[in-house]
């Protein structure tokens, strides 16, 4: 099988609906009165994101966000564990009439259609060496259908520098190896499904009143393709509405330099189908846009 050349093309994304409503809420949260911040309790902590779109009338669709992080704190050391679902879901409907225009019956059909799926889980551990520096390992599990793959398998190591920590937020960096198996719906010839791997990333925090902001970015490259890079950013903002509950608004970039293929049904020159199909790049750049509940246990 051959792989088209890939010339240059704008990214097209894909992102979940409401970036006015989202802006709209933060701002009339950001009104509340600011809340005292808890300092770090040793132990376990949960926290719980919990996101849903409905829509219904001339069309339905829904749109179903979950993310879970299960933490455990000692004085040097901290263990989290994570799982993230998102699932869409969008039904649109065929009217018409059958009769004549003066005694006619209304028909309507539907057909549903799965638009995205995502589901992860992922373990790490930090332990610090220093007052500055730390080590840390773990793993990531993630199934992404509409992005080319049914299981992508991270695993990494390395160390890592906290520049600033403390009540003013944290800004920390981290450097490490990966190994990385992937197992595409279409296997691609000319990419190795298995590989070594070097990763930067940061975790970046500042409180301002009652809401926070927040940056995390992680890079990962292919040690023997320089063209396979991934990036994964997200941008956050989180406004307290209790000690417990908070509202977060998150905006997140997918990157994948060397995309997953795609198999796209083939017509003839009258748009009729020929029964054959070619196999084309996926786009680089996915978008995520999620206005979540926050639960603090």
């Amino acid at each position: 099988m051959s792989v088209p050349h890939r010339p240059d093309r704008p990214i097209a994304t894909t992102s979940l609906p409401l970036p006015g409503v989202a802006l709209v809420l933060v701002g009339l949260l950001a009104s509340f009165p600011a809340l005292a911040q808890d300092e770090p309790e040793l132990g376990w902590s949960d926290k719980a994101e919990l996101s849903f779109v409905g829509i219904d009338g001339n069309s339905e669709s829904t749109t179903l966000g979950f993310k879970n992080e299960l933490k455990r704190d000692w004085e040097n050391a901290t263990l989290v564990f994570s799982a993230s679902a998102l699932r869409s879901e969008s039904t649109s409907f065929q009217r018409f009439a059958i009769g004549t225009p003066d005694d006619f019956q209304l028909v309507e059909r539907s057909s549903s259609e799965l638009t995205a799926e995502k589901y992860s889980l992922g373990l790490r551990y930090d332990r610090d060496l220093s007052e500055r520096t730390y080590w840390f390992a773990g793993a990531e599990w993630t199934r992404n259908e509409f992005a080319g793959y049914d299981s992508r398998t991270v695993a990494t190591a390395g160390v890592g520098n906290t520049w600033w920590e403390g009540d003013d937020g944290h800004f920390k960096t981290d450097y490490g190896l990966t190994y990385t198996t992937q197992d595409d719906l279409i296997a691609n010839p000319q990419v190795e499904d298995s590989f070594l791997g070097v990763r930067f990333g940061w975790d970046y925090a500042r409180p301002f009143g009652n809401a926070e902001y927040t940056n995390v970015l992680v890079l990962d490259g292919n040690v023997d393709e320089s063209e396979d890079v991934r990036a994964d950013m997200t941008n956050a903002i989180a406004v307290s509405m209790t000690d417990r509950l908070a509202l977060k608004v998150s905006l997140q970039w997918l990157y994948d330099n060397l995309p997953a293929l795609t198999r796209v049904a083939l017509l003839d020159q009258d748009e009729q189908p020929t029964g054959e199909s070619v196999v084309r790049e996926l786009e680089e750049l996915d978008q995520v846009l999620t206005v979540a509940l926050v639960v603090r246990l």
